[in-house]
């Protein structure tokens, strides 16, 4: 049977990410009658990746819409205030932007230990195969990521376009902690590097390296096996890694694919966080977006009676800032496929660029959070030969 009320109701949800488990807990806290069931791959203590980052903006709306999971998730937070940007060993920091870091699996934990009070069923270890039994529920939800085997059981209903973008990274974690959030450029054997590094606790920070399809071609990677590939990475940031190791969690050098879907609901079935889009990770907003799909999903739910109307609700609340955010995100993109010429520049000119590049930030705006950098950009802009 079909159900297409949105009164109590029976909800299948596959993934429990971030996205997922929020979903679900905002919903068994809306009405305990709901049924809702959590399908997740992996055990309650696995995850992939080391850290994750939250804006200030995506902590105050966690704050007003769960106060109980919020405060958990707060006590677990780094914060910091500065972005911090190296080029050939000279440090630009620039203020005024407020970030948060946290591991990724205590953020998990958390969000699992509340799913489990409030009475939702959470099924680990389930590799989901065979989504067609799933249907048959109120709402079928694929927060299942990137490899979504719910937007693939409908593909020819949402219509997705994967992007194969031709930079290459490796998510790594390190002991190193970083001050701030910081991007580290460096010239390697075979060509530019750049370190993404964000502490996420006292003693340990995410270590994200990117190169160019070029670099990762001449530096003989293909031929690297895994821990190879570490130990080059771990040559080309020595200075910066203050003899800590790059720790590896099947931290392979792959592509970065960009997700997209012409549709986000067929039926009862629709798509959030990964699954649905994917936000390049140069912009930090790949959690934030998927919290804030369960946030805008529980909202359309709890106004409309009827599930396929709650979806379409949903849908079209939620794609404009999507389409926003995607714009600057891809425009992130194209500024990392090129920064290897970008790094000729001084370094204060360079992290100027690179500030402005999403298309989010000008001039005035950065003056706003930092004027003394927009000020020494600006001397250095007047000390240079006249064209």
């Amino acid at each position: 049977m079909l159900y297409r009320e949105c009164g109590t109701m029976k909800i299948n949800i596959v993934g429990g990410g971030p996205g997922g488990l929020y979903f679900a807990l905002l919903m068994k806290k809306q009405d305990p009658s709901h049924h809702i069931v959590v399908y997740e791959q992996n055990r309650p203590d696995a995850t992939y990746g080391w850290g994750i980052v939250l804006s200030d903006r995506a902590l105050s709306f966690l704050q007003s819409v769960d106060a109980g999971s919020y405060a958990d998730l707060s006590a677990a937070l780094e914060i910091w205030h500065d972005q911090i940007l190296v080029l050939r060993g000279e440090r630009v920091a620039v203020h005024g932007s407020t970030f948060s870091g946290m591991q990724r699996l205590a953020l998990l934990q958390i969000l699992q230990r509340h799913c489990a009070a409030a009475g939702v069923e959470m099924r680990f270890g389930s590799r989901i195969s065979e989504v067609q039994p799933l249907v048959d529920c109120d709402l079928l939800v694929g927060a299942d990521g990137v490899n979504s085997v719910v937007r693939h059981a409908f593909e020819e209903h949402f219509q997705p376009s994967l992007e194969r973008r031709s930079n290459r990274y490796a998510w790594y974690g390190t002991h190193q902690s970083f001050d701030g959030l910081s991007l580290i450029f460096r010239d390697g054997p075979a060509g530019p590097f750049v370190g993404h590094a964000y502490r996420y606790s006292m003693t340990d920070s995410t270590f994200v390296v990117e190169c160019e399809e070029a670099t990762w071609k001449a530096a003989g990677f293909a031929e690297m096996s895994e821990d190879e590939t570490r130990r080059y990475c771990e040559g080309v940031f020595e200075k910066d890694l203050d003899g800590h190791p790059l720790l590896s969690n099947n931290s392979v050098m792959g592509n970065y694919t960009r997700v997209t879907n012409r549709h986000w609901h067929y039926k009862n079935v629709v798509l959030i966080g990964d699954a649905l889009r994917t936000v390049h990770f140069s912009i930090g907003s790949g959690t934030r977006t998927a919290l804030e799909d369960a946030i805008g999903l529980r909202d359309a739910c709890h106004a409309h009676r009827n599930v396929e109307s709650a979806l379409a609700e949903f849908e079209r609340a939620q794609r404009p800032a999507t389409e926003q955010l995607l714009r600057v995100a891809y425009r992130s993109i194209l500024w990392y496929e090129q920064f290897g010429r970008k790094m000729r520049l001084a370094p204060i000119a360079f992290a100027y660029d690179y500030m402005v590049r999403g298309g989010r930030l000008d001039e005035n705006l950065i003056r706003q959070r930092d004027p003394q950098f927009v000020s020494a950009y600006e001397r250095h802009k007047a000390s240079q030969p006249q064209k």
